[in-house]
């Protein structure tokens, strides 16, 4: 199961950072980095993460069964989306009016609270990642600036049973 997660992981991250990539001016990627994006799009898109919070419709619950249902999102997010990728797991997509840094705050404090235990993450200016563990489950979460909602922040949380 961790060699899925392994796969799993940095296909989630990889949309996410595609998906929000291509609204920014194309500057804004090394050829690293839209070499990884372009491998996230080929492995399919999850939910269209230029959804502001506005005009995000609620997800309906709960949630496919390989995602924890006391997976806490930040304040003033709405789940629009929910797809389950069978024995890769589920991806679940948000978008919060909170700022990025609060965001990040909320994942990396109030996440970690409710048991999901971050096992190795990576922060940048406008981006952050991390494997998580726990309550049976694992998997990935990233958040992203949104490139086309100002002041919000897209979270998208990756989740399998262990």
């Amino acid at each position: 199961m961790r060699g899925l997660l392994r796969l799993a992981a940095p296909v989630a991250a990889g949309v996410l950072l595609a998906s929000t990539l291509t609204a920014c001016e194309g500057g804004s990627a090394s050829g690293e980095d839209r070499d990884k994006d372009k491998e996230g799009i080929a492995a399919g898109a999850a939910a269209d993460v230029s959804t502001c919070k506005d005009q995000a419709k609620a997800a309906p619950t709960p949630y496919p069964s390989g995602f924890p249902s006391d997976w806490p999102f930040p304040p003033h997010s709405v789940v629009f989306n929910a797809e389950d990728r069978g024995s890769d797991g589920t991806i679940v997509t948000a978008v919060s009016s909170a700022p990025f840094k609060d965001v990040l705050a909320f994942m990396n404090k109030d996440v970690t609270a409710k048991g999901f235990e971050v096992e190795d993450g990576e922060t940048e200016e406008h981006d952050a990642e991390a494997e998580w563990k726990g309550n049976g489950y694992h998997g990935r979460w990233a958040i992203r600036e949104s490139a086309t909602c100002p002041g919000e922040t897209v979270v998208q949380v990756l989740s399998a049973r262990q």
